[in-house]
Formats: C-alpha cells, structure tokens, sequence
C-alpha cells in the first residue's frame, strides 16, 4: 500500500478520517494540521513506546509536549490510571486547544481518549493505534470508558477522536498471540454483516495469520470500512451499533470474572462469539452448519480456545451488568447464521445459563 487511504466517519461538525497505509506515524504532513493548539499529551505504554516513541520526535520540534508510560495491560485501563492523566494535563497546564495522542493499543486509546473527554470538559483526542484489535475496532468510533471490578467499560462517555491514523508497519511487532486476538474483532465484522467477507477469510486464514501484506491490508480497510458505516449511522447505540457487540455481552463478562488478567480482550470476544452463536442455535434461530463455520475459522486463527473455568452463577452475575441489559432484562446479540445478526430482547436465562456451562471447546 503506497498511499493511505482515507475512510470517513461520521457526519457533520463530529466526522473525522480514518487513515490506513503505512509509515503514518512519521507523517508530519499528514499528523500536523490536525493538532490545533502547542500544548500535548502523548500517552503510551511501556511495551509501545520503546518501540515507536521515536517515530514521533518530530512532534517535539514543533509543539509543549509531556509524555505519560503506562502500564501494559486491561488490568490498567481504571479510574486511578485517568487519574494520571489527569494530573499529567495538569502538569503541563493543558488549555482548551491542548490535545491528547494516544500511541498504543485498545487500552491505550480508551482510557486516554476518555481523559481527553473529561478535561475542560472536553479537548482534542487523535489516536495512532498499534495493535490489529484497535486499528480496527478499539480505535474507531469515539467511544472511551475505564473498568471498574464490577464491570468492563462501565465508567466512559462518547468523545470522537480529530482523526486515526492506523500505520500497518506496526502491526509487524505485535506478539502473536496479540496479532491472533486482534483478529477475533475481524472475524466480527464478517459474522455480524457481510457473509462474503467471511468466505473471504476462510480462504485467506493462512496468509492473515503469515501477515501478508496484502492480505492484512484488506482485512484493516474492509473491517473498518464497515465500522465506519455503523458508526456514521448511529454513533451512541441506539439501534445499529449494538450489533458491533456480537460475543461481547459474554466476552466482557469472562474478562471480568478473571480480573482482566486471564484473557486478553480479543480472546475473550473469540470465545464470546462461540458460545453466542450456541445460543443462537439452542434458540432455534441458526442452524449447527454456522456455528461449525464460525468455529473452525476461529480455530484456523488460533481462536480454538476454551474459557477459564468460572460458574454459570459468576459469569451470570456479571452479564446482569453488562451496558445493554435493560429493566434487569438481558439482551444480546445473536444471529440467524453468517453476517445476519440481530440485537435479542429478554433472552430466557435458563438458555443462557445453559450455554455457560458447557465448554466452548467441545462443539
């Protein structure tokens, strides 16, 4: 890929690009003009930043920027960690045309982007995301948040970013297990909305998990193709975006029962898809063919996993306070087979419960 590509998202006065190409995070042409004021947080991790930090020694040419390393890992993405930021902004005497980059990954991008929401009420946020995971999901979208023990993303607001500039070049780095979790938010996209591009995946799984160039950039612009589309039509989930959920009601539920430590994120929406596609089946809504397709893909991917060991009654009790539980109703995203999924109202819990208790790993 020689240029980038632009991917708009969003309408009006809140729509900002999507940039996908590579050597973006040493575009000054490109990063510049979107930074407004001289005064900038940059917040990475310190896995990231020894890594890339000094693809961006440009930015220190040109504008007051202090510089905040966090910890690697969800276990990190808390009130106390935005506290930090916080105090960081505060530091540096961060006015209303200061701006926040964040230099990372999903964690990164979501709890710096909802300190960029919170001060002053709200001040620029541009993201430069360097893990599959959040290039084509995490990154996009404007939705940050931090976790509490209780629950994953519970504390967050809507802040869409100035702009995300997804360099593929890092991708090269990821550790692999990191690379392979990322890939559970691509397969996503293709089970929830866009059956050929599951077929496409099925056909492209080895050269996905070689991280083909070309392959790996088809996957990053058709995933976020479609999440841009989602977005711009309904940017606070009321309605469309909620099937970008799909295996994470009970995703986010596993996550928290292990303390944010046992999974990583995109491993737990793998598992989360499989046991949601169950339930469709259990439901009567699928059919046993879609359930296998989406595990042996997954599988191909090196997805194949089981989840922890946890009880139904844990992990129920977690789902309960799940963001898309109404009225204590649970509410899921189910489908009818590859790429038609549909947002489920007052699941029976008994159905739900029952898919808990069998292992993931034995279809």
């Amino acid at each position: 890929m020689n240029r980038p590509v632009r991917i708009e998202v969003g309408s009006g006065e809140r729509a900002y690009p999507v940039w996908v190409g590579s050597g973006l995070l040493a575009a000054e042409d490109l990063i510049e003009p979107l930074l407004r004021g001289r005064q900038l947080l940059l917040v990475s991790n310190e896995t990231v930043m020894p890594l890339f930090g000094e693809r961006l020694d440009w930015l220190r040419r040109r504008r007051e920027v202090a510089i905040e390393v966090l910890p690697d890992g969800e276990a990190h993405k808390t009130l106390e960690t935005a506290a930090r930021l916080f105090a960081a902004l505060a530091r540096l005497g961060a006015q209303r045309d200061a701006a926040v980059l964040a230099l990372g990954g999903g964690v990164v991008s979501d709890v710096a982007g909802f300190a960029a929401s919170v001060w002053m009420r709200g001040i620029d946020f541009l993201v430069l995301p360097t893990t599959l995971l959040a290039q084509v999901d995490a990154a996009i979208g404007g939705k940050t948040a931090v976790n509490l023990p209780e629950g994953k993303n519970l504390v967050g607001s809507f802040h869409p970013p100035r702009a995300v500039c997804c360099d593929l070049d890092t991708l090269r780095t990821l550790p692999e297990r990191e690379y392979r979790a990322g890939l559970a938010e691509v397969v996503k996209y293709a089970a929830i909305r866009d059956a050929e591009f599951f077929t496409w995946l099925e056909t492209s799984a080895e050269a996905l998990l070689a991280r083909e160039a070309s392959a790996l950039a088809e996957a990053v612009l058709r995933s976020v193709s479609h999440k841009a589309e989602i977005v711009t039509r309904d940017e606070r989930e009321r309605g469309e975006r909620a099937l970008l959920n799909f295996g994470h009601t009970f995703g986010h539920a596993l996550e928290a029962a292990g303390g944010y430590r046992e999974l990583l994120h995109g491993e737990a929406v793998a598992i989360g898809m499989r046991w949601a596609a169950r339930l469709s089946e259990r439901l009567g809504l699928a059919s046993r063919e879609h359930t296998l397709r989406l595990d042996r893909l997954l599988g191909r991917l090196g997805l194949g996993l089981s989840a922890p060991s946890h009880s139904p009654e844990v992990l129920s009790a977690h789902l309960r306070l799940d963001k898309k539980a109404r009225s204590g109703r649970l509410r899921f995203i189910l489908w009818r087979g590859i790429g038609e999924a549909f947002l489920a109202e007052g699941v029976d819990v008994a159905a739900v419960e029952a898919v808990l208790g069998e292992a993931p790993g034995t279809l």
